[in-house]
């Protein structure tokens, strides 16, 4: 099983171990579509903080971040799964995972960022900031500069098993699964039951909860139809729509009644 992140906008700060080893990161055919957003968001950082800010979209409030992104050749390095913040990874609670859930994270959590692609859990690197949907001046909209790299590297990884994509479509829109990848692939919606809406939060928090029951339980749904089946077995209220014709994703619908 592979199962797709959003990162979380919020982030720890950087550690104090030893900086960033961009040849030490999972997923090593990335590597070179990397070191590109990497070296130029630095050097769009280190020059005028005004247009900095305005190409990340960042706020007055949002300042720092500049700094803190022309500093990320040096600044400390920590696993991914401790720099990523926020609701969705409040609710997954790596930390507090047992050492049998934590080596399944470890091997099949993926979390997709603007300026590393996607990285493993265990990924050791520096607080960042940098979404999406940004578009840096000399590569434009990352989006688009991570399709060719991601498809090429993406179908290996996701092996012969089960896909889980639970990102945001900002971060859907840099690798789609396609063909028979696509067919064992698994997108989720959370709903307010009583209205059938998508509400931010509880989205995010549920979909971590989801992540962190398939942890815990030591589940192993090797294509969309068992994965159904198991969160039904776990307490949550999914209805499914399989695809239409051969080569398109599964949609699942997980109701929440609580908004929390």
């Amino acid at each position: 099983m592979l199962v797709l992140l959003p990162p979380s906008e919020g982030k720890a700060p950087s550690g104090s171990g030893v900086p960033l080893k961009l040849e030490s990161l999972s997923l090593p055919g990335l590597g070179e579509a990397r070191a590109a957003v990497l070296d130029e968001l630095v050097e769009l950082c280190a020059g005028d903080e005004d247009e900095a800010r305005a190409v990340l979209g960042l706020s007055e409030g949002l300042r720092g971040e500049v700094a803190k992104n022309a500093e990320l050749r040096t600044a400390g390095a920590r696993p991914a799964g401790e720099v990523y913040t926020g609701v969705l990874y409040d609710a997954l609670d790596l930390a507090s995972l047992d050492p049998a859930a934590r080596r399944r994270a470890a091997g099949c959590l993926l979390v997709f960022s603007g300026l590393w692609g996607a990285v493993r859990v265990t990924d050791e690197i520096p607080s960042y900031r940098c979404s999406m949907g940004v578009k840096l001046p000399g590569l434009g909209a990352l989006a688009a500069h991570w399709r060719a790299p991601m498809a090429a590297v993406l179908p290996e990884a996701a092996g012969d098993g089960l896909v889980l994509d639970l990102r945001s479509s900002a971060y859907a829109a840099a690798w789609k699964p396609k063909g028979e990848v696509a067919g064992r692939t698994a997108t989720v919606r959370v709903l307010h039951a009583p209205t059938r809406k998508v509400v931010s939060h509880f989205n995010k928090a549920t979909k971590g909860r989801i992540v962190r029951s398939l942890l815990t339980s030591g589940a192993a749904p090797g294509d969309p139809a068992e994965l159904v089946a198991v969160l039904r077995g776990l307490g949550y209220e999914v209805e499914a729509q399989a695809p239409a014709k051969a080569g398109k994703p599964w949609s699942l619908d997980v109701l929440v009644n609580e908004i929390h």
